[in-house]
């Protein structure tokens, strides 16, 4: 089959939009289902059309001096206007490529001037703000290197889902009255019968290894029609599949509308509202905050602690007054400081993370020895 090719004009952004740097500068470009190609400087994934089920793989390129963005759909050559419409939404949500972003990356370097000589100020995110929360609660109280793989598996789910596979198996507890205990035991049975078998990223077949399909990454939708022990069994979440399905339960019967929490409201609003999400304490509130575009508040784990005492020489105990004595002059793009001075670190470190190869990506944290 062939491609169809789209543009997503960057207007104003022209100036100070560099790819490269709008992508790689977040530890989200390296979870699945992205993938960025070093040699290509170009970005992949999945992405979803105009009825929000069906997924294309698009590549994203942006050719020097261009005007535009490319976007490549795959094994597709015509594109509805409805379906571009929606690829080109998700593309400039990623990119940060609207007039409020721009206006943030203009401000934002002219106080910092180290930030405009490096082209910083685009943070890396998701097509949606769902997935943007769901990976938020991923990097919390684990290793980078799990975050990773349960961001891949929740992909390599997706792809199942997508292809019908084990459907009759995978079923929420039933609510209806009249419905026998037993049922449901044979189900759940089979379910986890299913998560044994198949929990593994990779499948042996032989002498050879067949590593599995990635899909999308799962909708609100997808994830809610699952159960809370099949999603923790097959993606290995932990106490997290709980959080994510029950994330996913409130988007989809309309108790949380993540659509609506965008910078019409105040910083204090929306963060009243976050934090109110089983699941999102001060950390998972912090980075989604950065999603949405506040950069108040720097997120607070033990990576944000030993950056601080490594390059600021601060001590342990005292972080939380550190971060306003070292960020506030950058106010209200605080977040956005200390995340070039976290960038800095792991370049100085790893070299340019823009040209690691994705088997590398799991080396890339401050603690790793």
């Amino acid at each position: 089959m062939g491609s169809c090719l789209l543009h997503l004009p960057l207007g104003e952004c022209i100036t100070t939009f560099n790819l490269e740097d709008a992508v790689c500068n977040h530890g989200f470009f390296m979870m699945a289902p992205n993938s960025w190609i070093p040699s290509t400087k170009t970005l992949q994934r999945p992405l979803r059309l105009a009825n929000s089920t069906t997924s294309v793989m698009v590549s994203i390129s942006h050719p020097p001096n261009g005007t535009s963005i490319l976007v490549q759909v795959h094994d597709i050559q015509n594109v509805s206007p409805e379906d571009e419409k929606a690829i080109l939404k998700q593309v400039g949500r990623m990119l940060r490529i609207s007039e409020g972003d721009e206006r943030n990356v203009r401000e934002f370097q002219n106080m910092h001037p180290e930030a405009k000589k490096k082209g910083f100020g685009r943070l890396f995110r998701s097509p949606t703000l769902f997935e943007d929360a769901v990976k938020s609660i991923l990097l919390c109280n684990c290793k980078w290197t799990r975050t990773l793989d349960m961001a891949r598996a929740l992909c390599e789910l997706q792809a199942e889902l997508a292809d019908g596979w084990n459907s009759e198996n995978i079923v929420k507890h039933p609510k209806k009255k009249g419905l026998k205990r037993k049922k449901f035991a044979r189900k759940q049975s089979k379910v986890n019968k299913c998560v044994e078998n198949c929990s593994n990223s990779q499948l042996l077949e032989g002498n050879n290894i067949k590593v599995k399909a990635l899909g999308n990454f799962p909708t609100s939708k997808e994830l809610a029609t699952l159960t809370k022990c099949y999603l923790k069994k097959r993606c290995k979440l932990g106490y997290r599949a709980c959080r994510i399905f029950e994330l996913a339960e409130c988007v989809e019967e309309g108790k949380l509308k993540l659509n609506k929490l965008k910078k019409t409201s105040s910083y204090e609003e929306i963060y009243d509202k976050l934090s109110k999400i089983k699941g999102f304490g001060p950390y998972a509130c912090a980075t989604l905050m950065m999603c949405i575009g506040f950069y108040q508040m720097v997120p607070m784990d033990t990576e944000t602690k030993r950056h601080l005492q490594q390059v600021h020489k601060t001590k342990k105990e005292n972080a939380q007054e550190d971060v306003k004595r070292i960020y506030d002059k950058y106010a209200p793009f605080q977040a956005l400081s200390f995340w070039l001075e976290l960038l800095e670190y792991y370049e100085i470190k790893f070299g340019k993370l823009s040209m690691l190869p994705n088997s590398s990506y799991h080396i890339v944290t401050g603690s790793q020895t």
